[in-house]
Parts: C-alpha cells; sequence; structure tokens
C-alpha cells in the first residue's frame, strides 16, 4: 500500500510541474539503446580533375602507413594532377540492411586544390572493427557556382564534397534492442525530472507499472506478455505516447553576433547594476512594473536605447542573479 501511495504522490507532483512546457513524442527525445549509428571511413582516389588534384606526394609517414594497412598502393596514380587522395566518411544507422545506400562525405588528404567535377573510384568503407560494411563510389558534389552578388555570402570550401546516396551497404550491422524481455530508451538530454516524466507516461498510458527510471538519462521497460510476440508494435505505442520535457533554465550569448537566446521564462533576483548611461534596478521581483524575467528586462533595456552590445554586458554582469546557466559563445 506504500508503494501506491508514493506511486500516485509522484504522479501528482509530474503533472503539477508540466504546465510550462509543451508535450511531445517519446520519439523525438529519446532513441532504444542498441539502436545506434555507426561510423564508417576508408581511402580511395577522386579522379577527372581539371589539373586542381594533388601535386604527387604523400603528405605523411602516417599516412603512407594508413595506406599499407588498406593493401593500397598509389605510386603510380597520385603523380597526375588530374588525381586526389581523399578520406571518405559515412554513418550507416540503425537497421539498415545489405543493398540500401549511405550518404557520404569525401575531404582531400593532399594538397589538392579542388575536388570540383571529381568522380570517387570504388572506395570500401570499413569499421571500427577493420571489416568492410560499405562500398563508396560516384560524382563529388561541392555545391553550386560562387557568388559575388552579397558580402555575406562565402566562398565555397571545394576540398571537401559530398555523394548522396553514393554508397551502397554490403554488410548489415546488427543491432539488438531487446534484452530479456526488456528494451531501455536513452534520453537524447539526460535530465531528472523527464526520465521519470517519461516513466509515469508510459505506465499511465498502458495502466500497468511496466517502465522505471534507471537514472536521468535511461528509462526501463518491460514488454507485456501480450506483446512479446510482437515487439515492435509496442515499440511504436512507446514512441507514440506524449510526455512533457523538463531542462533547466538557460541563457545562451553568442558576443559576436549579439545574440541572446532563452530557455523558458528566466528569472532574475534583485539587484541593482550601473552600466554606462544605464542603471537597472530590480526590486520586488519586479522590473518597471513587470515581473523580473530576463525576457522583461531585455525588452526594458531595448526601450531605453541599448544596443545588443550593451545588454549582453549588462546581462553578463547580472550571472550572480539569474536563475539560470549563462552560456557564452
Amino acid at each position: 500500500m506504500k508503494k501506491i501511495t508514493i506511486f500516485l504522490v509522484l504522479s501528482i507532483f509530474l503533472l503539477l510541474n508540466v504546465f510550462s512546457f509543451s508535450a511531445v513524442r517519446i520519439k523525438d527525445i529519446s532513441d532504444f539503446r542498441g539502436a545506434r549509428d555507426n561510423q564508417l571511413f576508408g581511402i580511395g582516389l577522386v579522379t577527372g580533375l581539371d589539373g586542381t588534384g594533388d601535386s604527387g606526394e604523400v603528405p605523411s609517414e602516417m599516412l603512407n602507413n594508413m595506406l599499407v594497412n588498406f593493401n593500397i598502393n598509389l605510386t603510380s596514380f597520385v603523380e597526375t594532377e588530374n588525381t586526389a587522395l581523399v578520406m571518405v566518411f559515412a554513418d550507416i544507422p540503425p537497421f539498415y540492411k545489405e543493398g540500401m545506400r549511405l550518404d557520404v562525405t569525401v575531404a582531400a588528404i593532399g594538397d589538392s586544390d579542388s575536388l570540383e567535377n571529381g568522380v570517387l573510384i570504388q572506395t570500401p568503407l570499413y569499421g571500427a572493427d577493420n571489416k568492410v560494411y560499405a562500398v563508396a563510389q560516384g560524382p563529388v558534389l561541392t555545391g553550386g557556382t560562387n557568388t559575388r552578388s552579397s558580402s555575406s555570402l562565402q566562398d565555397r570550401y571545394k576540398a571537401v564534397g559530398t555523394i548522396p546516396g553514393g554508397a551502397i551497404i554490403e554488410r548489415e550491422i546488427p543491432a539488438r534492442i531487446v534484452n530479456e524481455n526488456t528494451v531501455t530508451i536513452n534520453l537524447k538530454q539526460p535530465d531528472i525530472t523527464t526520465s521519470a516524466r517519461v516513466a509515469n507516461a508510459i505506465n499511465s498510458s498502458f495502466s500497468l507499472k511496466i517502465a522505471k527510471a534507471q537514472d536521468p538519462s535511461s528509462v526501463r521497460i518491460e514488454i507485456p506478455e501480450y506483446f512479446q510476440d510482437d515487439v515492435i508494435s509496442f515499440l511504436a505505442l512507446v514512441e507514440e505516447v506524449e510526455v512533457t520535457p523538463d531542462a533547466k533554465a538557460k541563457i545562451v550569448i553568442n558576443e559576436r553576433t549579439g545574440t541572446i537566446v532563452l530557455g523558458g521564462n528566466v528569472e532574475i533576483a534583485d539587484f541593482t547594476v550601473s552600466y554606462g548611461n544605464f542603471s537597472v534596478s530590480v526590486e520586488k521581483g519586479k522590473i518597471s512594473g513587470k515581473p523580473a524575467t530576463v525576457a522583461n528586462l531585455i525588452t526594458a533595456l531595448k526601450a531605453a536605447g541599448a544596443t545588443p552590445q550593451d545588454i549582453i554586458a549588462i546581462i553578463q554582469s547580472a550571472q550572480p542573479y539569474l536563475y539560470a546557466e549563462l552560456v557564452v559563445m
């Protein structure tokens, strides 16, 4: 009886503290443990370049050793400036099968000026276990033509390119998400409150106490007996359960661009600060008659003619009085 009472009290507490955020699907804030991407890489050649390839020298002893490990001998190929030695990268998502395609990123290793209009020669892509999981080949894209019509646009960096769908999977990477009739959800943003809310939402949705928060990042779920022969349907129902995630109040400041991003309604303690021609006072939880929040502080400062740099300086000075984490970029 005591355990049931504690569970009900926790449920009520969690429901009473979700008023300030919108509900989202569990699918959008978490992944199932065991369902993860894997990184692939390889070394290959891009050919068909218009004199923008390598000068013909392997750049380091380390690279030479890598080539030996991959059983690649490029002595006779890198002497032409129409060819470039490249690293090839791809991520293989969970549950991808043989024959499915992956996007590929290609980056010059040597002193090639540009991979534009080049074609990657068939290149095996290896996993961390040194096994081949995919093979990449195809024309390298480096983006559109350079544009000078706006000073805000930057020149393209042509030593890196992409091949959309350029790799074909040759070997599947097994993904095991069920362990002893249980699955575990990993939150993308670990948080104690969110973890507890997820477990509570799942239990409420199925009217069973099958979920338990293990720690701030994971929730363990027992698969009900009537779903043990149809786990995918059960996981689909779990993904659609809605929950209201929690997060620490946070202020992110980008000093280079003068941008301030607020997470939630960040409150401020009483304080007074003098900065240049500005004097700011927060008294009894109010700023000019409004609730003492960072959003209202910024509004008041802008109305008084403060520049983004002024506002950033004042917020940084008031950091000890902010009920939030301040991140400066």
